[in-house]
């Protein structure tokens, strides 16, 4: 019996560790000192287009999307609106309510994010954690998401999510992410 009890604490160790993603300082300290520096409320101001694949937990592509995305901000807090097209067709939109928390922090919550998620820069990395309810068929699942993203550029960002249900991976989501020119207003017009 006290095999088996060791057996279940060990197994009960090894999924929560395996829950943990880490420190998100100690995970972004290597892109201190990197460039461009990631700045929430620059690089998530405007037009930007992405592109995007969805892979299951074995690195198969099982979807790719388009997405428009459009963040305004008013002082320290923004919205971001996400209007997805899937491959398959289908349309998913999703607003983001974003707040400044302090220089390098900010938190976020949309109507099919559980709770607030939690995020945090350091030189051209963010760290974006959060739990997503994803519909599937008839049923919607609570997925985990560690969402990882780096500045190619003033105007480039790259982005890796995974995803994770009961600490266990589940898939990978990555996206490329271009900030659009402002439209150039005629000063000739009248």
């Amino acid at each position: 019996m006290k095999k088996i009890r060791n057996i279940i604490i060990t197994m009960g160790v090894i999924m929560f560790c395996s829950a943990c993603n880490g420190n998100s300082e100690k995970v972004l300290a290597p892109y201190n000192d990197e460039t461009p520096k990631m700045n929430v409320k620059e690089f998530f101001n405007g037009d930007i287009k992405a592109w995007g694949i969805v892979q299951n937990r074995g690195g198969e592509v099982i979807r790719r999307f388009e997405a428009d995305l459009i963040g305004t901000w008013d002082g320290n807090k923004g919205k971001l609106a996400e209007i997805f097209t899937y491959n398959d067709g289908e349309k998913q939109e999703r607003e983001w309510n974003l707040e400044i928390t302090g220089e390098n922090t900010f938190n976020g919550t949309a109507s099919d994010i559980v709770g607030t998620g939690k995020g945090l820069s350091k030189g051209n990395a963010l760290r974006l954690q959060y739990v997503l309810t994803v519909p599937v068929g008839d049923t919607t699942y609570d997925l985990t998401f560690d969402d990882r993203m780096w500045l190619i550029s003033e105007d480039t960002l790259m982005n890796r999510a995974v995803m994770k249900k009961f600490g266990f991976k589940v898939g990978e989501l990555i996206v490329f992410m271009q900030k659009q020119p402002k439209p150039k207003v005629n000063s000739d017009a009248k």
